[in-house]
This record gives C-alpha cells, sequence and structure tokens, in this order.
C-alpha cells in the first residue's frame, strides 16, 4: 500500500502550470458556476465538477479549516455522488465468498482473504488525490495514519466498518526500558461504526476526526477517496501502520491517568511495518474523464 501511495504526489509540470492559472484566473469561478449548471443539466459529469472544485479549494501545502464553506460545499458535491458516477457497479453480496464481518466462510479461510481490494487511481496531483477503494467481504486496510492530511471518504455502495483515532495532545508516549516492546503512543478513538450506503461523507483532519483509521469490509463495498495534500515522502506524509493495544496493557505500567472519558475511549499504538497480509491490486478506471 505504501508503494502505492508514494507514486501518488507524481505530476507532469505541464499539469501542475495548468492548475496554477486557474486557480488565478478571475475568470475561473465564473467558468465554475456554468460547470454546475451543466451538471445539473447531465451534460458535465459530477466527477469532473468534484475535480474542479477540488483543484480550486486545494493547494500542494494548504490543509483547509473544517469550518471552510469550500469543506461543506466539497461535502454536499461528494454526498451526490453514487458508484455509476465513477462507473463502477454495485457487487452482489450474495456472489461474494464471506458470510459478513464476523460469520463463517462458504471456502476457506485461506481463500477468503487472499482476495484482493482493487485501487483506483481516479486523479492525481501535488494537491490532492482522487482515488476509489472497492472491498471484497472482510478485506481490510489495517490502521494507519495521514500526517499532515485531510481526507474525504465516501461509502458508494455496501456497509464498511471504520475505527479511527486521533493521538492525545500533549503526547503521551511510553517506552519499556530493558524490552523488545516498541514505543507506544496514546491515542483517543474517534470513530467506531459502521457505514452503509447511502451515507454522507466523512471527514478526517491532521489532529481530528481520526487521522487514523482501519477499515473493514462488512460487505462488498466501495469508498471514494479525496486525500489533500497526498502521500509525499520527501515532504513528511509517510503512511505508517500501527498495532492498537488495550489501554489497560500499559496504563498500570507509567501511572497514566485518563483525563476525559472512559479507558474503552482509549488505545496504546505501536508502529509496525506494512503487514504481509496487505493484499492490494491496480484496477482501471471506468468513470467518466476528468479533463484538467
Amino acid at each position: 500500500m505504501t508503494k502505492i501511495f508514494s507514486k501518488l504526489h507524481q505530476v507532469t509540470d505541464k499539469a501542475r502550470r495548468i492548475l496554477s492559472g486557474a486557480r488565478n484566473n478571475p475568470l475561473f469561478c465564473v467558468c465554475f458556476r456554468s460547470h454546475v449548471n451543466m451538471v445539473e443539466h447531465g451534460s458535465y459529469s459530477k466527477v469532473q465538477a468534484l475535480n474542479d472544485l477540488c483543484a480550486t479549494t486545494f493547494t500542494p501545502s494548504g490543509i483547509p479549516s473544517p469550518s471552510s464553506p469550500a469543506i461543506r460545499k466539497l461535502c454536499s458535491l461528494l454526498d451526490t455522488i453514487h458508484a455509476a458516477d465513477v462507473g463502477l457497479k454495485e457487487e452482489n453480496p450474495d456472489d461474494d465468498w464471506g458470510h459478513g464481518f464476523f460469520g463463517l466462510d462458504r471456502l476457506s479461510q485461506a481463500a477468503r482473504w487472499s482476495q484482493p481490494i482493487t485501487y483506483i487511481d481516479i486523479y492525481e496531483c501535488d494537491s490532492f488525490t482522487m482515488c476509489i477503494f472497492c472491498f471484497p467481504t472482510s478485506s481490510v486496510i489495517p490502521l494507519h495514519d495521514h500526517p499532515g492530511m485531510t481526507v474525504f471518504s465516501k461509502v458508494l455502495y455496501g456497509s464498511l466498518h471504520v475505527k479511527a483515532y486521533d493521538w492525545v495532545e500533549p503526547p503521551c508516549i511510553y517506552e519499556s526500558k530493558g524490552s523488545s516492546c516498541p514505543p507506544v503512543k496514546l491515542a483517543k478513538l474517534a470513530v467506531d461504526k459502521v457505514l452503509t450506503a447511502p451515507c454522507g461523507t466523512s471527514v478526517l483532519y491532521p489532529k481530528s476526526g481520526g487521522n487514523l483509521h482501519c477499515f473493514t469490509a462488512v460487505t462488498p463495498c466501495a469508498v471514494l477517496d479525496i486525500l489533500t495534500p497526498p502521500y509525499m515522502e520527501d515532504a513528511g506524509r509517510k503512511c505508517t501502520y500501527y498495532h492498537d493495544y488495550p489501554y489497560s496493557s500499559f496504563s498500570t505500567r507509567n501511572g497514566t491517568e485518563i483525563r476525559d472519558g472512559k479507558e474503552d475511549d482509549y488505545a496504546w499504538l505501536a508502529e509496525m511495518g506494512t503487514p504481509d497480509n496487505l493484499y492490494m491490486r491496480q484496477g482501471v478506471y471506468t468513470g467518466p474523464a476528468v479533463n484538467v
């Protein structure tokens, strides 16, 4: 997954010049309003409208405020997008190999886990990435972070369990002396629920909304993601995976006390390498073309 995300920041100089010119052109807002009217009359795709709105909203270093009108506008547009708008056909749960989140398998455990998550690029530049993840039942994207990033997620079909954390501030880190156990850092649970389409857009921010999250497919499902700015190791935005431990695992060793909420609202997170069982393949985008 890290290799997939590492290429998302790549963009040609020509595309950069075009995007920069569009943002600085006072006539662009007028053009965009006419494009929105075209969407309403069916002659302009929602994906193109989404891409244009992202291009005028995001910059390579700019992080939008949660209260920004542009955020609300983007969420409103995302809320109207369905699987067919991006060239997807909803999967039939009866055709899937699993039997739900905690159910029994129709085939062997090994066969079910061998099903890959499909990753589909829609558009990418140095300001944002627009992509789709298609999940078979019970497939998982393990707990990972989005350092310094804002991420919009829209479930297009099916049901997806989301578990997400935010770091506790000020940071609370426990390092076990003379032990092989890696350092752990305290995080607070932000989201723990199942999202079922149709549903509203979820947004996570650099320090709130569940910046560290894990996805588990309850049924076959697909998620449209917009990441801004994209993953870029050179800029310190590297995808890191974590293992979460119950709060009680380390709290008694270092005397940490809960300041807000219950023990179940907290967990200790330890960095880990890219999981060996993360099986992902590149898919082909078949929806409406995106023109820059």
